[in-house]
């Protein structure tokens, strides 16, 4: 990634108590390992996700498998190769219909529940209050640049001194986690236009002919009843990229011909769908939040029960605004860079529905959708992760390797979960060998049993285990270090089956790239 060294900083809790199951309502039968992540870099947690881990805020969590009362199993979808069934077209067309008439469908809505993010997770509490050094945000080498932290006068005062830090270390660091966000990446700026579905900084596509005029275009689409691109001065917008000589050739709409049909001019509803980076120094983010925080209340309150306390603003900030993933950009990566958005749908100027996803080297992972409950009759959870994937595919053009689409967990024990594994094709990941098995082998595997290891080959194991612990780092006293030279400093140390477990978790590479902190 482009930009100066940075690391992933964690504090890691185990998994013995067992909490409140948000599925089948066990009160102590969910069992998961976490860890507080108070900074962390989007290929740390690429790698985490692709080893069964999961965020809720800076709160990064595993579900123990064999132990919970519903496991649940990370599930991606090949966005490239997806087809949207009957039932998702269903959900595109009665989106169109709505922006077309302006009458909401009747009766409730019958697609998908969403994942309560607040029951999924239990959150631990991290430890700024106990270690103030967490508080400081760069790593520096301390042999080159004194230790500067201006939220901790006595961290700054003692920075440069490197008696126990120099002798058996890797490299030595302040510690990198504020409960801020990191620097963002740099904001691109948004024009708006009425049936643009805005999503800022994406630049224009190379692989396709120089713009038209709108009224071009329109003319083109009634002549020729096909859906075809319409543009602003400087926002591209999401449009159909199937070729104009495969259209009306007997040949299915393609998902990106069902979403551009909701831009038509003749429709009597505007839906403009922004892409905001999670980001209180963003402008479009903070003109928003307000809105934000209301339409998140109204749902938790509505759709999930929730007491007003529950989902008050300071909660809203914690679960969907603070986010360990710091901004980065890269040359071979998506314009507007990785980490933590706000992908916002606007239906006349009026703020219905919010996706909240992570951009990341290999994916778009979906965290969390909150919306209007006056819209739940648009089956808004099924329709938005339709977006996603759409979006993930316009993505993989800027960027090859970004190419799946993350849902979560994938639950096969509660009904209600069961509808992620309709995106297809898709896979669940084997939580003993953490490779990916395509869902159709899956499924009757978890017919006859909760837990299964999903990979039915008996000899093969983890091949990213890490066999020395000695290996793993640690951040001890602003000082990163492998676990055996902390071992030699920490005479008398007993915490080698804690970081044992740890490191088996995350994996060889996570556990010799992320600082796991000792006190």
């Amino acid at each position: 990634m482009a930009g100066s060294k940075s690391y992933t900083i964690v504090e890691y809790f185990g998994g013995e108590d067992g909490y409140r199951c948000g599925y089948c309502k066990n009160p102590t039968g969910n069992f998961s390992h976490g860890m507080w992540s108070h900074t962390m870099t989007v290929q740390d947690y690429q790698d985490l996700i692709d080893r069964g881990w999961r965020r809720s805020g800076k709160y990064v969590y595993k579900p123990i498998l064999k132990e919970t009362c519903c496991p649940q199993y990370t599930i991606r979808c090949h966005a490239l190769k997806f087809q949207p069934t009957k039932s998702h077209k269903k959900t595109l067309k009665k989106m169109n219909k709505f922006l077309s008439k302006g009458e909401l469908p009747k009766g409730k809505e019958d697609g998908e529940p969403m994942d309560s993010l607040c029951e999924e997770a239990h959150p631990r509490e991290p430890s700024n209050a106990r270690h103030p050094e967490l508080n400081c945000t760069v790593i520096v080498d301390v042999e080159k640049e004194k230790v500067k932290c201006p939220s901790n006068p006595d961290v700054q005062k003692d920075g440069g001194k490197t008696e126990e830090t120099l002798s058996e270390t890797t490299q030595t660091a302040t510690a990198s986690a504020s409960d801020e966000s990191s620097s963002p990446a740099p904001k691109p700026e948004v024009t708006e236009r009425k049936n643009s579905m805005v999503f800022p900084g994406m630049g224009a596509d190379p692989s396709r002919p120089p713009c038209r005029k709108a009224k071009d275009v329109r003319k083109e689409r009634r002549l020729q009843k096909e859906h075809t691109r319409q543009h602003t001065d400087e926002v591209p917008t999401i449009v159909s990229s199937t070729p104009l000589s495969a259209i009306n050739n007997n040949q299915p709409k393609t998902l990106e011909e069902f979403i551009s049909e909701s831009q038509s001019d003749s429709f009597s509803q505007c839906l403009e769908v922004r892409l905001v980076p999670v980001n209180f120094e963003d402008p479009q983010f903070l003109e928003s939040f307000e809105q934000s925080v209301a339409l998140y209340a109204s749902y938790q309150m509505t759709i999930h029960g929730d007491d007003p306390s529950e989902c008050n603003e300071s909660k809203f900030r914690r679960f969907l605004c603070d986010s360990p993933l710091e901004a980065e950009r890269s040359p071979g990566g998506p314009e507007m860079g990785y980490g933590s958005f706000h992908q916002q749908y606007w239906v006349n100027s009026r703020l219905v529905a919010v996706g909240v996803i992570d951009i990341l080297p290999t994916c778009v992972s979906s965290v969390y959708l909150y919306y209007h409950p006056d819209f739940a009759s648009l089956s808004l959870g099924s329709y938005s992760a339709l977006r996603e994937i759409a979006f993930t595919r316009q993505l993989q053009k800027q960027s090859p390797k970004l190419s799946h689409y993350y849902l979560g967990f994938y639950i096969h024990s509660c009904p209600k979960m069961r509808y992620k594994g309709q995106y297809r094709p898709s896979d669940l990941l084997c939580p003993e060998t953490y490779v990916w098995v395509p869902i159709e082998r899956c499924v009757p595997q978890l017919d006859n049993s909760r837990y299964a290891r999903l990979n039915q080959d008996p000899d093969a194991g983890d091949a990213r285990m890490l066999n020395d612990v000695g290996r793993a780092l640690v951040l001890y006293r602003r000082a990163v270090m492998p676990y055996a030279a902390y071992s030699r400093k920490r005479k008398g140390s007993n915490d080698e089956t804690e970081v044992q477990q740890y490191a088996g978790l995350v994996g060889q590479d996570c556990a010799e790239r992320i600082l796991l902190y000792r006190s």
